[in-house]
């Protein structure tokens, strides 16, 4: 049975800094490249960084680029996500996938960030 588990997410103060969580199971972690996406209210899910399945190669969306960090450590079957200098627009639920042949998708974490 494929999971994929986020779990970190929570409030945070502007300018602050929060680290999510993806833990994967049910199929070969290191085989698939990952993605965080969010999805905040009333806007469509977009993709915020993703990494590939070795972990060198890595992709940020401009606006998360300079303060967004995405990391896996294929041992663990995780990825993460570093978030710092948070802004206020930043709040949404975070979403990580695997994609390979085919996609999986996990059930989100809400992240919000306060002024």
């Amino acid at each position: 049975q494929v999971q994929l588990v986020e779990s970190g997410g929570g409030l945070v103060q502007s300018g602050g800094s929060l680290r999510i969580s993806c833990v994967a199971s049910g199929f070969t972690f290191s085989n698939y490249a990952m993605s965080w996406y969010r999805q905040a209210p009333g806007k469509e899910r977009e993709l915020v960084a993703s990494i590939g399945s070795t972990g060198r190669n890595t992709n940020y969306a401009d606006a998360m680029k300079d303060r967004f960090t995405i990391s896996r450590d294929n041992a663990k079957n995780t990825v993460y996500l570093q978030m710092n200098s948070l802004k206020p627009e930043d709040t949404a639920v975070y979403y990580c996938k695997a994609a390979r042949w085919t996609e999986y998708w996990g059930q989100g974490t809400q992240v919000t960030v306060t002024s």
